[in-house]
C-alpha cells in the first residue's frame, strides 16, 4: 500500500476542505446527542466523601456529620484512587405518575456501584441497586449499556447516596431524566453511534477482504486498527458488555487496556508499512517496529498485573507514541514524502483526541465535552481521511496503469512490426529446423531405447549371483519388502526359510574354494528343482547361507517345502574328483501376516534365529515357528 505521490497540489484543497467539513458534522452529531437539562429535573447538593476502609453502608451512611462530606460538581472526576467513595444528592419531587424520573450515570466502566434512595425523612432507604461491570449485566435493575436506575415516586425531595469503588478512573458523569426523555435522547444516540460502528466494522472488514485480493500487509494492519478502535470504543460506551462478552466480568476489566492496546500496535504496524520510514532512517524504521512490540507485550501483561497499574504505564507509552508519530510524520513530510502530510492530519485527530481523552479520565486535564465524544470525532475523522488517502492512491495507481497501457501498445505496435520482419525470415528456416529436429528426434529415440535395454540388463545382473545363478542379497532385500507390503495389504501369510549349509568351511579346507565353488553350485540346483510356485524365490544372501521367499504360505506348507529340500540334498552327495561329498543343510522357517514396514525385517530376525536353534540342535534339521508365537 505504498503511495509514492511525488505532487498532488489539486489534492490539498479538498483534504483541507474535507477535513473540516468532517469535523464540524461531527461536532455537530456528538453535541446535539449529548444531554441538555437546562429545562429538565436538576439535581443539587451534589458532595462525596472517601474512605479507606468499607465501614459505611447504607444503614448508617445517613449518620455522617456534614462536616465530613466534600462539595463537588458533576461531571465528577476524581482521577484514580483505590479508596472508597460516597457521593450525596438531592433530587426534586415528582410531579406525576407520567413523569418517572431515572438517575443515569454515562460512564459504564466502574466495577462496583451501589445506590441508595432515601425519604427526606428517614435513616432506610426506600430503595436499593446495585451495578458496575464486575457483576452480570442480568443484575442491574435496568439492562442498560450504562448504569442506569429508575428513582421511586415521591412527592418530596429525595436523597440519593451513591457507593463507587473501582480500580479505574472514579467518574461520576450523574444526570436526572425523565422516563419518555431519556428514552428519546438513548434511542437518538444508539442510532448514530450504530451507523458510527457499523462505518468502523464495514472499513475493517472490507480492508481484510483487500489483504487477499492485493497481497498486502498494509491493509490487514489498517483492517486490525480500525476493528481495534471499534472495540475500545464500544467498551468505552458499555456496548461491548452488553452484546459481545455478555456477562463476562473479567474480560470486561481487561477489555479497555487490551483494545486500546491493540488499537496502538496495529497503528504503529501500519505506520511502517505505510511510510518510507526505512529509506530515510533504518533507525527509526527499528523503533517504530519496536512500539509494536512494546505495546504487545504491554497488551499480555495486562492479562496479569493489576489494572490500575497498566493503565497507567499504557497512557505513559500512549503519550510517549503520540510525540513521536506526529514528530515521524512531520519529519517525513518535510523530506518531502508526500503522503506523510496526509498521514500526520490523519493520525493527528485520532492520536490527540485519544490522548486528551485518556489524560481526561485520569483527572490530568478537563475537557469541555465528554471523553467519549472526543474519541469518536477523532476515529470519524482520522477514518475519513485514511480513507481519502486509500482513493487517492487507487486514483495515482489507476494513472499509472493507463499511462503503463499506452506505453504497452506503443510497445506492442513496434513489436509487430519486428514480428512480421521476423515471420519471413522464420518462414524460410522453418521446414529445416523441422527436418533437423525429427532426424535428431529418432536418434534419440533409438539412444533412448538401447539405454533402456542395457539399464535393464544391468538391473538383472545386478540381482543375479554370479556363481550359482539365483538371485543375490541386493534382489532379496527389495524382495522381502515388496512382499511384506503385499501381505499388509492383501492380509495373507508370509513365510521366510533361512538355509545355511552345515560343516561348510570343513568343505571348503578340504576340496578348497573350487570344490566349494562346485558344492555350493550343486545345492542351488537342487533346491531350485523343488521349487514349484513362479512367485516363490532362491535367494543367496552370503557365502553358504540361503533365503526363501514364500508368499502367501502359511507355517506347515513351508515347513512341508524346506524340510523336502533338507531330505533332497542329504540324499544327494556331489561327486567331485571320483569322491562323494555328503551335504546337509541346517534351516529355520518363520510365518507372520506382516503389520507395518519394519515387520518384514523382524521376520528375518526371527527366521535366522530359529536357524541358529536348528544349529544348535545337531545341524541338518529345520526349526519352524510362528512369529507371533515368538512375541
Amino acid at each position: 500500500m505504498r503511495i509514492n505521490l511525488k505532487a498532488m497540489p489539486r489534492y490539498d484543497a479538498g483534504l483541507v476542505a474535507i477535513t473540516i467539513i468532517a469535523v464540524v458534522a461531527f461536532v455537530f452529531v456528538v453535541f446535539s446527542l449529548s444531554p441538555s437539562m437546562s429545562n429538565g429535573p436538576q439535581f443539587s447538593q451534589l458532595k462525596y466523601l472517601s474512605q479507606a476502609e468499607d465501614t459505611l453502608n447504607f444503614d448508617n451512611i445517613t449518620r455522617v456529620p456534614n462536616g465530613h462530606w466534600k462539595p463537588v460538581t458533576s461531571p465528577v472526576n476524581l482521577g484514580m484512587h483505590n479508596d472508597i467513595y460516597w457521593f450525596s444528592l438531592l433530587i426534586p419531587p415528582t410531579q406525576s405518575d407520567e413523569h418517572r424520573y431515572v438517575l443515569h450515570i454515562d460512564y459504564p466502566l466502574i466495577d462496583n456501584l451501589d445506590v441508595g434512595v432515601y425519604r427526606s425523612i428517614g435513616s432506610t432507604p426506600v430503595a436499593t441497586y446495585s451495578a458496575g461491570d464486575s457483576q452480570p449485566l442480568r443484575l442491574r435493575p435496568i439492562k442498560h449499556v450504562t448504569p442506569l436506575f429508575p428513582l421511586p415516586l415521591s412527592a418530596e425531595t429525595q436523597r440519593v447516596f451513591i457507593k463507587v469503588q473501582t480500580s479505574g478512573t472514579i467518574r461520576l458523569p450523574i444526570s436526572i431524566w425523565e422516563e419518555r426523555e431519556f428514552l428519546n435522547y438513548s434511542s437518538g444516540k444508539s442510532i448514530a453511534l450504530g451507523i458510527f460502528f457499523g462505518v468502523l466494522v464495514a472499513m475493517g472488514v472490507s480492508n481484510a477482504f483487500l489483504t487477499f485480493a492485493a497481497r498486502n500487509a498494509s491493509f490487514l494492519y489498517y483492517s486490525g486498527y480500525v476493528l481495534s478502535l471499534a472495540l475500545t470504543l464500544a467498551t468505552l460506551h458499555g456496548f461491548g458488555y452488553k452484546y459481545l462478552w455478555v456477562d463476562n466480568a473479567w474480560l470486561q476489566s481487561k477489555s479497555l487496556l487490551l483494545f486500546s492496546s491493540s488499537t496502538i500496535m496495529f497503528a504503529a504496524m501500519f505506520t511502517r508499512s505505510l511510510l518510507p520510514i526505512r529509506e530515510f532512517s533504518v533507525k527509526l524504521d527499528n523503533i517504530t517496529r519496536s512500539i509494536a512490540w512494546i505495546v504487545g507485550i504491554n497488551m499480555i501483561a495486562g492479562f496479569i498485573l493489576p489494572y490500575s497499574f497498566m493503565i497507567k504505564v499504557y497512557l505513559l507509552l500512549l503519550t510517549l507514541i503520540v510525540i513521536y508519530t506526529l514528530s515521524l510524520g512531520v519529519w517525513l513530510t518535510l523530506k518531502g514524502v508526500v503522503v506523510a502530510r496526509y498521514f500526520t492530519i490523519a493520525w493527528a485527530f485520532l492520536l490527540i483526541s485519544g490522548l486528551s481523552a485518556s489524560l481526561d479520565n485520569t483527572n490530568l486535564i478537563e475537557l469541555p465535552i465528554s471523553s467519549n465524544s472526543l474519541l469518536i470525532i477523532g476515529g470519524a475523522v482520522e477514518t475519513l481521511i485514511l480513507a481519502l488517502i486509500l482513493a487517492i492512491n487507487y486514483s495515482h495507481s489507476r494513472e499509472d496503469l493507463i499511462s503503463a497501457q499506452q506505453f504497452a501498445l506503443e510497445q506492442e505496435k513496434q513489436a509487430n512490426i519486428a514480428k512480421e520482419d521476423l515471420l519471413e525470415v522464420q518462414q524460410r528456416y522453418q521446414d529445416d529446423l523441422e527436418y533437423k529436429v525429427e532426424e535428431r528426434t529418432l536418434e534419440l529415440e533409438i539412444t533412448l531405447r538401447e539405454l533402456s535395454e542395457v539399464n535393464q540388463e544391468l538391473e538383472r545382473l545386478n540381482a543375479i549371483d554370479p556363481l550359482t545363478g539365483v538371485h543375490n542379497r541386493r534382489h532379496f532385500d527389495k524382495r522381502l519388502r515388496s512382499e511384506g507390503r503385499r501381505s499388509r495389504r492383501e492380509q495373507t501369510p508370509l513365510s521366510l526359510a533361512i538355509i545355511d549349509v552345515d560343516h561348510f568351511k570343513a568343505v571348503n579346507d578340504k576340496y578348497g574354494h573350487d570344490g566349494g565353488d562346485e558344492c555350493l553350485i550343486h545345492v542351488t540346483r537342487i533346491f531350485q528343482k523343488l521349487i514349484q510356485r513362479p512367485t516363490d524365490d532362491l535367494c543367496r544372501i552370503g557365502g553358504e547361507e540361503f533365503a526363501i521367499i514364500l508368499p502367501n504360505t502359511d507355517l506347515e506348507g513351508a515347513r512341508y517345502v524346506i524340510e523336502t529340500m533338507r531330505e533332497a540334498l542329504e540324499a544327494s552327495p556331489l561327486l567331485y574328483n571320483g569322491e562323494q561329498v555328503t551335504l546337509t543343510a541346517s534351516a529355520g522357517v518363520s510365518t507372520t501376516i506382516i503389520r507395518d514396514e519394519d515387520h518384514a525385517q523382524v521376520l528375518f530376525r526371527h527366521a535366522d534365529e530359529l536357524l541358529y536353534q536348528a544349529k544348535s540342535a545337531g545341524r541338518n534339521n529345520v526349526k519352524h515357528e510362528y512369529l507371533q508365537e515368538k512375541t
